[in-house]
């Protein structure tokens, strides 16, 4: 019988919430364990979570941070986030996204005692972000990897802080490939991006199959999707997001329309407005009228 059966519902391990409920089980340690090393490609043999407590049951925990926290047995701080909406970045980009990054990893980094030690001692720290949506277009790789390095010869300063991230909307190559040429990584990835998705699932239970630690996070993943309860909240939750995203467009087309006007104002050609806010041109016509 396959890991995750084709006749359940099987909740997106890619929702912050089920991201963290699979991870932060006493059972389910040798998995993030292994997700850490492959995520940092350092051998760890044992991780503490530091912030195993999960936000109370409502529909507005989604405010929550639901980062997993933790520290390697080789004293290496890991920050892991699941990044599934991006409705906050509709404009401008992702500088919302890569800000947030840089300022848990520089406060992650920043919250050591430095008493009794010389900076360099110091543990790293890494921020890993995994995105279900692109956000670097023009490279081909879906994990990209960012430590202090300079400007124009790219020599590396110093590797005490990493900010990654991980795209798992750029898997279609991954696919391609028989499970056993996938890398560890690669089957990681696969697993948190396809495995609710019921097309996929057959992909899904082979990349389970190919190694241990993925069958103990599958079956974690069956027993979440059959809680009444986290499915419960899972869909109280879902409603807020739309809620929340809905408000968000509608507040960003206002926003647009506002800037659309003013560009209007300074006699801006209608074809450079469209492309600078991203309405239509009828939208932006109609302003006119």
């Amino acid at each position: 019988m396959p890991i995750l059966p084709m006749d359940i519902d099987i909740l997106p391990p890619s929702d912050d919430r089920v991201f963290k409920l699979l991870l932060v089980s006493p059972e389910a340690k040798p998995a993030l364990i292994d997700l850490i090393s492959v995520l940092i490609n350092l051998p760890v043999t044992d991780v503490v979570i530091r912030n195993n407590e999960l936000p109370l049951g409502d529909s507005q925990e989604k405010a929550e941070r639901l980062d997993l926290n933790c520290v390697t047995d080789n004293n290496i701080q890991v920050d892991v986030e699941m990044q599934a909406s991006h409705i906050k970045e509709l404009l401008g980009g992702h500088e919302n996204l890569f800000g947030k990054s840089i300022y848990y990893l520089c406060d992650l980094h920043s919250s050591q005692s430095s008493i009794g030690k010389s900076y360099d001692e110091l543990a790293r720290t890494y921020q890993i972000t995994f995105c279900m949506y692109p956000l670097f277009p023009e490279r081909k790789g879906f994990i990209n990897s960012f430590s202090m390095r300079h400007d124009t010869d790219n020599g590396l300063l110093h590797d005490a802080i990493h900010a990654v991230f991980v795209e798992l909307s750029k898997l279609d190559e991954v696919l391609k490939k028989p499970v056993d040429e996938m890398t560890d990584l690669e089957k990681w990835a696969v697993f948190f991006r396809y495995a609710n998705v019921p097309e996929y699932r057959e992909v899904a239970n082979k990349v389970i199959e190919s190694k241990e630690v993925l069958k103990m996070a599958g079956t974690l993943l069956t027993g979440i999707s059959k809680d009444e309860r986290e499915r419960a909240i899972f869909r109280s939750r879902r409603m807020y997001q739309s809620d929340q995203d809905s408000n968000m467009a509608t507040t960003r087309k206002e926003e647009r329309l506002i800037i659309a006007k003013n560009l209007l104002g300074l006699d801006m050609p209608i074809e450079k407005i469209v492309l600078a806010t991203g309405l239509t041109r009828e939208e932006v016509e109609g302003l006119l009228r």
